[in-house]
């Protein structure tokens, strides 16, 4: 109940639209209001001309208005209905439609950064599934609890105008379904609903890994043990989904039985205080009668109330995707570069666990340099990438680009880096489209020319329709080799004086790796070349080497310059090739 309370005093996606357009949520309420009203007074009037009529009355007028007001209300419910639906569907899929707008602004703001913390798929995700729970949220929670609300309040004191003590046990009685059920449905569903998350999470997880290890399963003939662990994992979500059906169920049943017990208040209240004539007699009926059409509207409560942790867990993704937009958010003027050397003083970073990744690097990277940075997986290497395209921001020191900070051009970094990593995205479109990603106005001389350097002209020349022949979904047409190759030529169409290499020749094979490694420092020798790797496969095609361990730089020098000095460098030139390389 905290957490919902801590929700509904920070959520920006919810709360804010109740407030805004509360004028058509009050005219909402209203039309569900009636629309139960009527129900209720449907069964009120016909009850009442049911008795009227069994006295055989001595005249069809002296039963007209009951006729009349059956007719009336008959056709108000479907109508009322019709409305509120009409109203409330339109009111809800206007504000989603602003949710997604909303959204898509926030997966444009994340997606910037080449190394987004949130994925475009996460977001679209979120997309998919927690907006469709808020529409649920406004349509099976919001509106049925205020309408049962006003109801609740509208009979208890409706009745407690004739009579006090019958208005108080009625208060009582209903507010076990519209009050005390709900709480419940949440201390009780509301754990197992949390336990059952929790359980397919884990599942999910376990699943995952059981596919990707399967054939180790099998070699290890342990599959009959993989199929009892998850058969028992299903076992245990399936108890606790039939333990909430069950739930369900007798909550349901237990509020139908508390309707019938103010059914019978009421029948007792009308006798009391009609009874006592022949014509009074009419209206116990009546008021017995009523109060079944609203029991669906008092029992929608409780039923909302079990799906809400659903929609408290939608709201606070959004909201927790909200906050992260802001992190990304562009700075309102952007500089221009004139210079592209690059200085790393003193920089330390960490992320949210406070323990540090990179701590008091420095480095000078000048113009045109070729730079190669080792280290083993974990040691930083993608961390300096994310604070040199300024996806992150360093903790303390400093990182500059032509002095300016990397943060500071996240708007036109494209103009100033470009990025090769170990799978280039080669769209299901033409050779000639996927290379103008590179640079939207390049001719076909200017896409040539960029094949011809990456030495595919003669490939694209054979293809069915040179360059207007489809790549396939990821380039599978092509090799891994020739998928790097076309990627970047893409590079050389966008034309960054700085270029990142993220471990592009990882899967390839070593002659091929060569090959590759070979044409890229070829074509990128007037470009600020910065290389990570895990292997040391073409490190005599750099400049100046750095290996990044324990948070810092541990060695840094030129290839002539480690091979002489460090013991450790040949020992990993003679673990990667077998053999020292000779200059």
């Amino acid at each position: 109940m905290q957490n919902l309370k801590k929700l509904i005093r920070t959520d920006s996606w919810v709360i804010p639209y109740l407030k805004t357009y509360k004028g058509l949520l009050a005219l909402i309420v209203f039309l569900g209001f009636m629309t139960v009203f009527s129900g209720g007074a449907l069964m009120f009037t016909s009850g009442f001309l049911i008795s009227r009529s069994a006295q055989r009355p001595e005249n069809i007028l002296m039963v007209y208005v009951p006729i009349v007001l059956t007719r009336a209300f008959g056709i108000g419910r479907p109508s009322f209905r019709y409305a509120e639906r009409l109203v409330s569907h339109n009111w809800v899929l206007r504000i989603v439609s602003k949710f997604r707008k909303r959204l898509f602004q926030l997966v444009e703001a994340n997606t910037k950064s080449i190394y987004a913390k949130t994925q475009t798929g996460d977001m679209l995700n979120v997309l998919a599934n927690d907006l469709d729970k808020i529409e649920n949220f406004y349509l099976r929670l919001v509106f049925p609890t205020i309408i049962g609300f006003v109801l609740y309040l509208f009979i208890t004191v409706g009745v407690g105008i004739f009579n006090p003590f019958v208005g108080l046990y009625l208060l009582i009685l209903i507010g076990m379904i519209t009050v005390l059920a709900p709480l419940v449905t949440l201390a009780v569903n509301g754990a197992r609903d949390y336990q059952k998350k929790q359980l397919e999470a884990n599942m999910y997880t376990r699943v995952t890994d059981a596919v990707m290890g399967l054939e180790d399963w099998i070699l290890a003939g342990r599959t009959a043990e993989l199929i009892a662990q998850e058969k028992q994992h299903l076992s245990d979500i399936w108890m606790l989904t039939r333990r909430q059906k069950h739930f369900t169920w007798w909550r349901t049943f237990l509020s139908e039985l508390v309707i019938g017990l103010a059914a019978l208040l009421l029948l007792w209240f009308a006798d009391v205080r009609f009874g006592d004539t022949s014509f009074g007699v009419n209206w116990v009926a009546a008021f017995a009668l009523a109060i079944f059409p609203m029991s669906d509207a008092f029992i929608s409560i409780a039923t909302g109330a079990e799906e809400l942790p659903r929609y408290q867990d939608s709201i606070e993704r959004l909201n927790h995707y909200s906050t992260d937009a802001v992190q990304v958010a562009e700075p309102v003027q952007q500089p221009t570069l004139t210079q592209y050397d690059i200085q790393i003083n003193a920089l330390s970073f960490a992320y949210e666990d406070d323990q540090n990744v990179l701590t008091n690097i420095s480095l000078a990277i000048p113009a045109q340099q070729k730079l190669a940075i080792l280290g083993q997986s974990g040691a930083g290497k993608t961390t300096l990438l994310k604070l040199l395209l300024g996806d992150e921001i360093p903790q303390a020191g400093s990182i500059s680009i032509g002095g300016v900070s990397p943060a500071a051009l996240l708007a036109n970094r494209a103009r100033y880096l470009a990025v090769l990593d170990q799978h280039p995205y080669l769209f299901a479109s033409s050779v000639a489209n996927n290379l103008r990603l590179g640079n939207l106005q390049a001719t076909d001389e200017e896409l040539w020319t960029a094949l011809r350097k990456v030495r595919l002209t003669h490939l694209v020349e054979s293809l069915p329709e040179g360059l207007n022949t489809p790549m396939t979904e990821m380039g599978q047409r092509f090799s891994g080799g020739e998928q790097q190759r076309f990627a970047l030529a893409r590079i050389l169409l966008q034309d960054a004086p700085i270029v990142i290499l993220d471990e592009p020749t990882v899967g390839l094979d070593p002659i091929t790796e060569r090959a590759v490694l070979e044409i890229i420092f070829e074509v990128l020798a007037e470009k600020t070349v910065i290389w990570v790797t895990h292997h040391l496969t073409g490190i005599e095609l750099v400049d100046k080497i750095i290996f990044i361990e324990n948070q810092t730089i541990m060695l840094s020098g030129t290839l002539a310059e480690l091979m002489n000095s460090s013991a450790r460098f040949n020992g990993l030139l003679e673990m990667d090739h077998g053999a020292l390389i000779q200059e």
